[in-house]
């Protein structure tokens, strides 16, 4: 494993978001939902792809809390610009569980 200065980690901005609307990506390679996370009035809401299915519904995800990085550059995912990378971590079967805060935290705040 390669380490990296405190420096370097401080430039990445891991901020909550509170999952506003959540629905099937059709077009997607490989399954996945689109979400829109609100990440407060400081950064608005932005669009993610993000590849949840096996452990989620869009139903579910619905105003629930996330960690993703807001200041990756925009990228095309198929038809959709996916705006921030939600997180997540694969468990032993490979499907992705959600990184989430354990308590309510205000909207932006970032990652320490």
């Amino acid at each position: 494993m390669s380490t990296l200065s405190w420096e370097e980690f401080s430039k990445v901005e891991l901020r909550v978001g509170r999952i506003t609307q959540a629905e099937v990506f059709e077009k997607a390679r490989r399954p996945a939902y689109v979400l829109q996370v609100d990440f407060g009035p400081e950064i608005g809401v932005r669009k993610s792809s993000a590849q949840i299915t096996e452990l989620y519904d869009p139903a579910t995800l619905v105003g629930r809390l996330v960690v993703a990085v807001t200041n990756f550059p925009p990228k095309q995912i198929g038809p959709i610009m996916s705006e921030c990378l939600v997180t997540g971590f694969h468990d032993e079967d490979g499907a992705v569980a959600l990184c989430v805060p354990d308590q309510d935290v205000p909207l932006g705040t970032r990652l320490m």
